[in-house]
């Protein structure tokens, strides 16, 4: 029996998809549930399970179009699939590669950015030793893998430096045009948006971080054994937030029109890195929340967003934001607000630096922190005040088991 492989309903307000790629070519068996393609939105990518195993037997959308919600993309054949091999003069050619040892018992998990970067290479993911979580590949371990396989052919006199000249064709000035992801087509068109709509203005403080690293030092052993789940920053600096956006609250809310909106809930963006852009999933109900629960839900997210399994309901209606531009060695900026919220809260690399304590000058742990912020219904003095409880807290962490 035929069936149709349909675009799958799409998240709320996106319109429409790019087929990214397709993981198998028409002729090809399938595996019931077997990823068959990537469709990327603005936010998520998506994978098309096949219903059933069979022969896809037409594919119907190729790479890089355009589809909406119920469109038709292939044609699969139900039946039984063959447990052979195709044979050899059938398979497309592979780049050899040592015997690497499985890391998984089954399929290989890859995030579709990794995919793609095999396909574009003609590379099997069993060739590649993966070095992330439960031995998940990563975009770096297929570039490591690229590179030490290309060294691994090398002449003996080009090992040593002596290359023929014909042969020289790095310094050859050449460029390469390739169209922005809708993920980073998306973030462009609401970062310019935020900017043309809001008044945004930043405030800066530092803040020593002392305590906190020593609390940290202290316990984190013994709150990894306790929770399975280690004791970041981020956890310290989530929860001084929540406590001082109760004290702020335009800080916790958001312009609609000409109504301010304020919510008596604390849903906090925190700003992660992936191999498809920035994203920023938001964790619920920070404020009900432990320090374990919060590192537990921060975890999670992060290996969404990684993986790109994330959902489109892990990137909505948050509060407020925060975003770690430290932990790429940023030592000050001026973050852009994360639209419909009016207020994003910046945190930088921890530096040693001289400061003044009780009359001498000592070693301290800095880190300067960066609110912007709407001016149109934030004032500069609640900004102000509101990092100034931030930096309290942070400096005193006993504040934020005792909420003062």
């Amino acid at each position: 029996m035929s069936i149709e492989i349909k675009v799958p309903p799409l998240p709320e307000s996106v319109s429409d998809a790019t087929l990214v790629a397709w993981h198998k070519q028409a002729g090809e068996s399938v595996s019931r549930d077997e990823n068959l393609v990537d469709l990327e939105t603005d936010k998520v990518v998506l994978e098309v399970p096949a219903p059933a195993s069979g022969t896809l037997l037409k594919i119907v959308v190729a790479n890089g179009a355009t589809v909406t919600a119920g469109d038709v993309l292939a044609i699969l054949e139900e039946g039984e699939v063959s447990a052979e091999a195709p044979a050899a003069a059938e398979a497309p050619a592979k780049k050899a590669a040592a015997p690497v040892a499985a890391t998984t018992d089954g399929p290989i998990k890859t995030s579709p950015a990794v995919r793609r970067l095999l396909d574009e290479h003609d590379l099997d993911a069993t060739m590649v030793m993966g070095s992330g979580k439960d031995g998940r590949i990563t975009k770096s371990d297929v570039m490591s893998f690229l590179k030490s396989d290309d060294s691994s052919g090398e002449a003996p006199g080009d090992q040593e430096g002596i290359v023929a000249d014909e042969e020289v064709i790095g310094l050859e000035r050449t460029e390469q045009r390739v169209p922005m992801t809708r993920l980073r087509a998306r973030i462009a068109e609401r970062l310019l948006e935020a900017q043309q709509t809001a008044a945004m203005l930043t405030t800066f403080n530092e803040v020593d971080l002392t305590e906190v690293m020593s609390l940290r030092s202290k316990y984190k052993e013994s709150f990894e054994k306790s929770h399975n789940v280690r004791l970041g920053f981020m956890s310290f600096f989530a929860k001084a937030a929540v406590e001082a956006l109760k004290k702020f609250p335009v800080v916790n809310a958001s312009v609609e029109g000409t109504e301010i909106i304020y919510h008596n809930y604390f849903d906090i963006g925190i700003a992660v890195s992936s191999d498809r852009g920035l994203m920023v999933p938001v964790i619920r109900d920070v404020d009900q929340m432990s320090f374990a629960d919060f590192e537990a839900a921060l975890t999670e997210m992060a290996g969404k967003a990684q993986a790109g399994t994330i959902a489109m309901d892990d990137l909505t209606g948050g509060t407020f934001t925060i975003t770690n531009g430290g932990i790429f060695g940023s030592m000050m900026s001026t973050p852009i607000l994360n639209q419909p919220q009016s207020a994003i809260l910046g945190m930088h690399s921890i530096q040693q630096r001289p400061m003044v304590v009780d009359g001498e000058i000592v070693a301290r742990p800095m880190m300067y922190l960066a609110l912007t912020y709407d001016h149109r219904i934030i004032d500069g003095k609640e900004a102000v005040q509101f990092l100034v409880s931030i930096k309290d807290q942070l400096e005193d962490p006993a504040r934020l088991l005792l909420q003062v």
